[in-house]
């Protein structure tokens, strides 16, 4: 059996994730996230990572007549890692937390977002590696 190295964190999260500001609005936020066709949005107040939100935190959001600030339904209890953890550590961490993306840093700067999706995407073509699919007879 040949054995091969984890990839590495870099190679599967996705890069320079775009961020919203704490002040912006729910409404703002969602024209975002489909002009960019992300389901994650990290947030900042100052310039600091303070919060995450989800596609499905605005979509409950969308029942208040109100268009709040990100800063009023954000989750504030963030998963952030280090761009050079390993990433099955990463993985494992996020099952264990039920939480749908790892924030990546470098020098304690946003460097980047790791999402299920992108964990899905890998295990994908890891899977494909092992067994390539066989063309079936009709």
């Amino acid at each position: 059996m040949t054995h091969r190295r984890v990839p590495q964190l870099k190679d599967v999260m996705t890069p320079f994730p775009h961020f919203a500001d704490a002040e912006q609005s729910v409404s703002a936020a969602r024209e975002q996230m489909t002009a960019h066709g992300v389901r994650h949005l990290p947030v900042k107040d100052g310039g600091e990572l303070t919060g995450i939100v989800s596609e499905r935190d605005l979509a409950v959001a969308a029942n208040s007549s109100i268009d709040l600030p990100l800063r009023a339904l954000c989750d504030r209890d963030l998963y952030v890692v280090d761009l050079h953890t390993r990433l099955d550590q990463v993985v494992i961490e996020m099952a264990k937390r039920r939480v749908g993306s790892a924030l990546v840093v470098r020098d304690g700067r946003l460097a980047g977002i790791l999402t299920a999706t992108d964990v899905c995407r890998l295990y994908g073509e890891l899977l494909t590696q092992l067994a390539p699919p066989v063309d079936e007879p009709a």
